[in-house]
């Protein structure tokens, strides 16, 4: 069992966590099959696309199982995750290349940040999971011994500098009456047009 000052002292911990992938048909002729990540699962074992159940043209398989990292500096996005609803996970699926699988589990993570920033690419899958009960427990425990909430601190405004600083405020100090403070410079007495 880790205690909660073991984790304080550690800058990451990884547990293993099983991928699910549902196959099913495709709704449109331009999509052949839709394939979606249904579930995660804690502490599983070694797989590769091991079919779990068919039914129908519905297949089920355990794509993968790969490490749930979380970092000590992430922490904050954790307690974000966490803190919702219903707890989720994020698994990221990338083109594998490959006809039968096209897909493979790129990453699982904790952190909405991390997730956002591959949605934009528009290339990998990603999809929000509920957590099993045993990882939102251990998540739960690094989250309390890393998270620390920053004080709010206002930021003061910086007063403009004016004419009790030496400053002029309008116009262009070249220019000596302060009647023209909008008239554009000119390189000399003598270059003046009548």
């Amino acid at each position: 069992m880790t205690t909660a000052s073991d984790l304080a002292d550690r800058k990451t911990v990884s547990r293993r966590v099983g991928v699910l992938v549902e196959r099913r048909p495709g709704v449109t002729r331009w999509q052949r099959e839709v394939w979606q990540p249904k579930a995660l699962l804690a502490d599983a074992p070694d797989a590769d696309w091991r079919e779990l159940r068919r039914e129908g043209e519905r297949i089920d398989y355990h794509a993968a199982t790969v490490p749930l990292t979380l970092y000590r500096g992430e922490a904050e996005a954790y307690r974000v995750a966490l803190s919702e609803k219903v707890p989720a996970g994020f698994v990221i699926l990338r083109p594998s290349g490959q006809e039968e699988f096209p897909w493979k589990v790129h990453l699982v993570t904790l952190s909405p940040h991390e997730a956002a920033l591959f949605e934009q690419s528009g290339e990998e899958l990603v999809e929000k999971l509920a957590l099993p009960d045993a990882l939102i427990g251990w998540a739960g425990q690094w989250i309390e011994a890393h998270y620390r909430e920053e004080a709010f601190v206002k930021r003061k405004r910086r007063r403009a500098p004016g004419p009790e600083d030496g400053e002029e405020r309008l116009g262009d100090p070249r220019i000596a009456k302060p009647t023209d403070i909008f008239r554009a410079p000119t390189a000399g007495r003598h270059g003046d047009r009548t």
